[in-house]
């Protein structure tokens, strides 16, 4: 019993994760007015369902639902890391210019000198990723 109840917190910390992330996309983008380029949409593919499937899955009590976050989060992080790539590495930044209507090297914020859009996305999808790995261990 106590390990359905860790899990189940574990799963609750996903959800508020996924929830924090999408509700800082859309205020980027529609309260900041910061328009997201193509790679940007693509993590914003991965990162919106598993608000949804973490709430399914949380209100019905069942944690098998919440195996598509694991491969989600892990395809979101890809994106996530070549997004940054695009932004940080000098040989990549480049090829960010030809991402589409809006260059994926863009920054609209850098903080520190790194934190950027995709580093925050990235970041995001990472815990996910292993707090999903987390409750699937136990």
């Amino acid at each position: 019993m106590a390990d359905s109840k860790k899990k189940e917190t574990l799963l609750l910390l996903v959800w508020t994760q996924s929830l924090v992330a999408t509700a800082g996309s859309l205020f980027f983008s529609e309260v900041l007015g910061y328009i997201p380029c193509d790679l940007c949409w693509f993590q914003r593919i991965f990162m919106y369902p598993i608000v949804v499937i973490a709430t399914v899955s949380l209100l019905k009590k069942n944690l098998d639902m919440s195996y598509p976050i694991l491969y989600l989060s892990g395809i979101g992080m890809l994106f996530s890391i070549y997004h940054y790539s695009l932004q940080k590495v000098p040989f990549m930044q480049d090829a960010g210019g030809i991402c589409g209507q809006i260059p994926c090297n863009l920054q609209y914020i850098n903080y520190f000198g790194f934190i950027t859009i995709p580093f925050l996305a990235g970041t995001a999808f990472i815990i996910i990723f292993v707090l999903q790995l987390l409750i699937f261990k136990k």
